[in-house]
């Protein structure tokens, strides 16, 4: 799930929108989002990765390859030297800036996300253009414990409600 919070279009998504990519388990939904969040730091904007599922790490390493145009493999097989040597010329006048934040699965939510942004803007002046949450089946909701007689559907619905409200919130 990807959440904008600009004001203007960023990589042909509506400002303010929540955004939902839906494919069968293992189709590459968290490969298309870390493609396309490498495309926008590519425009120039910040992009914030909020990943419950995968290690920082390798969401940075996915969008680190998408960047430099080669493989997971390829990037594997990098000596740390030449990794900094491709990484610095494929970025050479991109001014936008990636923040990975990992959360442990079915624990963060919408308020969890609002108070990380105010950290960041506070801490590191950052504001992100762009905002990816992967993924939202394993967020928590602020408004519900999950099982608390309310059925899936409703658990999610009420997730993506909520992370629609702090889209159009910032």
């Amino acid at each position: 799930t990807g959440v904008q919070t600009c004001a203007l279009p960023i990589c042909g998504i509506s400002p303010k929108t929540l955004n939902i990519i839906m494919a069968g388990t293992g189709v590459g939904k968290s490969l298309f989002m870390c493609h396309h969040a490498a495309a926008c730091l590519m425009q120039n904007k910040n992009v914030l990765y909020i990943t419950l599922e995968m290690a920082e790490e390798r969401i940075a390493e996915r969008i680190d390859a998408n960047i430099m145009d080669i493989t997971m493999d390829e990037l594997q097989d990098l000596p740390l030297e030449m990794y900094e040597k491709r990484l610095l010329s494929a970025t050479r006048g991109v001014s936008g800036k990636l923040i990975v934040k990992e959360y442990p699965t079915s624990y963060a939510n919408a308020n969890h996300f609002r108070v990380l942004l105010d950290e960041l803007r506070l801490k590191k002046q950052f504001t992100p253009d762009i905002i990816f949450v992967d993924y939202i089946n394993i967020c928590s909701s602020a408004r519900f414990k999950h099982g608390n007689n309310i059925n899936s559907y409703g658990y999610i619905k009420a997730i993506a409600e909520e992370l629609r409200g702090l889209a159009r919130s910032e």
